[in-house]
């Protein structure tokens, strides 16, 4: 007995999608963008900020370092340089950061402001629009937080 092999020939009708399809395909997009673009630029605005908040936090520990090996923090001169390279200064055991100073998330340096005029020293950046106050993604971050 042997087996034949049946060849079936299936009828398409099936040229592309209509143009009234691709429209509603492009609809539901544009529709699910108008939700989902707000939600993730305001991800990328609260992780500026914290990023921000957590480098301030690391350059304020290495300022507690500086002041425990030498007796005080670095000058307004002096600044954050302070922190990788020796001014000059008696006791100085650094560099205490691992790498170099970090930029802000907007890439811009870190302020410092000894005295501080919110403690002892502040560190701080001034946000997106590089002015002091503002709101959202424009606000101060600084070390008295």
């Amino acid at each position: 007995m042997k087996k034949r092999c049946q060849t079936r020939t299936i009828a398409s009708n099936n040229h592309g999608f209509s143009l009234l399809e691709l429209m509603a395909v492009m609809a539901i997009l544009v529709m699910i963008a108008t939700f989902a673009v707000p939600k993730y630029y305001n991800q990328v605005r609260k992780a500026k900020q914290q990023t921000a908040k957590t480098q301030i936090e690391m350059l304020m520990t290495a300022m507690n370092a500086y002041r425990l090996d030498v007796g005080d923090f670095p000058s307004q001169s002096e600044g954050l340089a302070a922190l990788q390279a020796n001014p000059g200064i008696d006791g100085w055991d650094g560099p205490y950061l691992a790498k170099d100073l970090p930029l802000d998330p907007w890439k811009r340096d870190y302020q410092y402001r000894n005295p501080g005029q919110y403690g002892e020293i502040d560190i701080y950046t001034l946000g997106k629009d590089n002015r002091e106050g503002g709101e959202k993604e424009d606000k101060d971050i600084g070390s008295w937080q």
